[in-house]
């Protein structure tokens, strides 16, 4: 009761203590933001490590990349080399649109095109394949060997594409068009939400279509679409599934050039891939990738969970792809059309349980599995390799060659079946809040079998009871640093020689490869860092003076990366990445002390990139990668010379008519630099000239 106040008053009174009562009452809100992390390291990023499971890149002992959803859309990227222009232990030897794209050296070393291409850490065939960009969340490299982690594959290192999930909660809504240098344009949309009591179920659709001319007057035809569902049938059982499909036709693709004729000791003055010159008619490259997987995981406990999972994957190609036999200094080249076809599928179970247990005192950090995994390789029995006419460097291709250019034109035989039964187990143990070990070990049987075009059985490898360890010590030295010390084995399938070889057919045996490694990490709020010392022993393998694919003695890498990330002054974020490479061929009847080929002994990447404080929401980047000179032979009496490309880029979000857009642009190659970019063994290409891309997208 309030005392000498008037009936209204004391109504008004009660009133507003009624009111300041009821927003006492108000349960509490926790607003929380995450930070974006505008660092080149990402250490925060989770990664899938195959046998050890989640992790983020803190965590892990080895050296890894992670390029997230935003990157490759600042970028606009369109191969692999594009993913990681700013990781110094990646050298780009990919091409746009030919069948070349996924081809990279990590650490010195080619990745092995059968094995080492993963999605959502299940296998697919990268040979002319370019997965769609715009249709994935993250692209994860994981360098040097990994034979533990996901079973046989070469130790250069790992990409493990992730697609676009259903969110945990929300709704995604983005539409967005593209443009790139010459005339080349682009559709994308992705759509994701939940439903249903509790938001059970969740989905996740994108697509994207690619149609026009592209910068060396040829043309890209792609379109692609994914799809993502999931389900929390029970509390403890969830439930998964992915799909991707993609349809792409590249004509006129960059040419590649072959050197295993060429007799000069140095190049001729570099040519620029922006006409269709070196380009006779009639190549083409036609694709197309499917891939299916589903998943059960159950919580059996508060700290164990089970899981299973299945994935298909199947690509068909057609190519009529041009190879140049580069004879001279001059430039001339004798013109060689490789048509063929290749068929690929992969089928792969597997299925793992993770935990946690405490004994004396110390914490373990359990995953143990089986996984099966059959891939099987089609060629064509009917399949074309050869000279069609000859040319220069400086004059118009004018050679043609032509095809029906349908799939199922060429007689296809099935060539090999391979396949790989493993158990693995590993052990985390967490000593004390700053030491802990990891100990894993990869059980695996192998089975090779090649066969002829009569259908009978070529070549036949089996080994049984494969042993790939691994053993990691680490140490937090702060709850944001980590240093450690990692040993792991590769192995690597047995090659299969293909044409243009004196041994073509023939099935080589496995290699085995070590690398040990220490390295430190540290993730601040306003820096990153990473370092890492390593070496790499591996069997060497590489063309003899008798144009035969043979194995002989041992090549040896070893080098050091660097890199950092830091903001100055809030606005400015300055980053750099570098490796220098020692690879020689240390062991074996030849080439002892040579540098081993597609290596370059230093590689070095930096950004800038300026927060405009004037117009909010604009951002400004420039960015460049010095490559250094690679040899193209064993023998090292022929080398590509180092080049330093520029790119700039700007993006700018902003809202128009209440949804949120943002404009992006990028150009590759600023000072459209001409260049011989290494792409394999004896193979170099013409570098991409300066390229324009512009993208506005709207999230509504």
């Amino acid at each position: 009761m309030v005392i000498g106040m008037g009936g209204a008053q004391v109504a008004a009174a009660q009133q507003a203590d009624a009111t300041d009562n009821a927003v006492r009452q108000l349960p509490g809100v926790t607003v929380r933001g995450v930070a974006p992390d505008n660092t080149l390291q990402q250490l925060g990023a989770p990664v899938a490590a195959g046998a050890l499971g989640n992790r983020t890149q803190l965590e892990t002992p080895f050296s890894t990349t992670v390029v997230n959803a935003e990157m490759l859309a600042q970028r606009q990227t369109t191969k692999l080399g594009d993913v990681f222009a700013l990781d110094a232990s990646v050298a780009d030897n990919s091409s746009q649109n030919g069948a070349w794209a996924n081809y990279v050296t990590i650490r010195g070393l080619p990745i092995d095109w059968q094995n080492a291409y993963k999605i959502d850490g299940k296998p697919f065939m990268s040979y002319a394949t370019t997965l769609p960009y715009e249709l994935l969340d993250q692209v994860q490299l994981f360098k040097g060997a990994s034979g533990f982690l996901f079973g046989y594959s070469a130790p250069g290192g790992l990409i493990n594409f992730v697609t676009k999930k259903p969110p945990v909660q929300g709704d995604v809504r983005e539409v967005s068009l593209g443009y790139r240098t010459q005339s080349l344009w682009r559709q994308t949309f992705d759509i994701g939400g939940r439903a249903g009591e509790g938001d059970t179920f969740g989905y996740r659709i994108a697509a994207t279509h690619e149609d026009g001319e592209t910068y060396n007057k040829g043309a890209v035809n792609k379109k692609a679409v994914s799809l993502a569902l999931d389900a929390r049938l029970t509390d403890r059982l969830t439930w998964d599934f992915q799909a991707m499909y993609q349809r792409r036709k590249a004509n006129d693709a960059d040419p590649t050039i072959r050197l295993s004729s060429y007799a000069g000791d140095s190049l001729p003055s570099p040519v620029r891939a922006d006409d269709n010159r070196l380009v006779g008619p009639g190549t083409y490259l036609d694709n197309e990738f499917q891939y299916y997987a589903t998943g059960l995981e159950y919580a059996l406990a508060s700290d164990w969970t089970a899981r299973v999972d299945y994935s298909y994957a199947k690509t068909r190609t057609r190519r009529a792809e041009a190879v140049l036999f580069l004879r001279d200094q001059a430039g001339n080249y004798d013109d060689y059309r490789s048509d063929y076809g290749e068929h690929y599928t992969f089928n792969n179970w597997q299925g793992s349980v993770s935990g946690r247990v405490s004994t004396g005192g110390i914490s373990h950090d359990l995953t143990a599995g089986v996984s099966w995994q059959e891939q099987k390789n089609d060629y064509a029995g009917s399949g074309v390799y050869s000279k069609i006419g000859t040319g220069s460097l400086w004059t118009q291709n004018n050679n043609a060659y032509y095809t029906s250019g349908t799939m199922g034109s060429l007689n296809m035989y099935r060539a090999g079946v391979i396949t790989q039964k493993s158990l693995f187990v590993s052990d985390t143990l967490t000593l004390s809040d700053r030491w802990s070990v990891l100990a894993g070990l990869r059980y695996t049987n192998y089975d090779q079998v090649g066969y002829g075009t009569n259908g009978r059985v070529s070549s036949n490898y089996r080994k049984t009871g494969v042993l790939t360890p691994t053993l990691a010590v680490m140490y937090k030295i702060t709850p944001q640093t980590m240093a450690y010390a990692s040993y792991i084995e590769a192995l690597e399938p047995g090659t299969q020689v293909g044409t243009g070889y004196a041994n073509t057919g023939e099935l080589l045996d496995p290699l085995k490869s070590r690398q040990y490694e220490v390295g430190v990490k540290a993730d601040h709020d306003d820096w990153a860092a990473t370092a890492a010392l390593f070496r790499i022993e591996k069997a060497a393998q590489f063309t003899d003076s008798g144009n035969r694919l043979v194995q002989d003695g041992e090549s040896v890498y070893q080098g050091i990366e660097l890199g950092a990330t830091k903001t100055l002054a809030r606005h400015w974020t300055i980053g750099t990445n570098l490796m220098w490479l020692n690879a020689e061929y240390t062991k074996g009847l030849n080439n002892i002390g040579q540098r081993v080929v597609g290596a370059p002994r230093f590689v070095a990447a930096a950004q800038i990139a300026y927060q405009v404080p004037q117009v909010p929401g604009l951002r400004l980047t420039v960015d460049a990668k010095y490559t250094g000179s690679s040899p193209l032979r064993p023998s090292n009496n022929l080398s590509v010379d180092a080049y330093t490309l520029v790119n700039v880029g700007a993006s700018y979000e902003t809202r128009i008519q209440g949804y949120d857009t943002t404009f992006r642009l990028a150009v590759d190659n600023l000072t459209n630099r001409k260049y011989w970019m290494y792409q394999y063994e004896n193979y170099i290409k013409a570098g991409d000239p300066r390229t324009v891309s512009l993208t506005a997208s709207m999230r509504f």
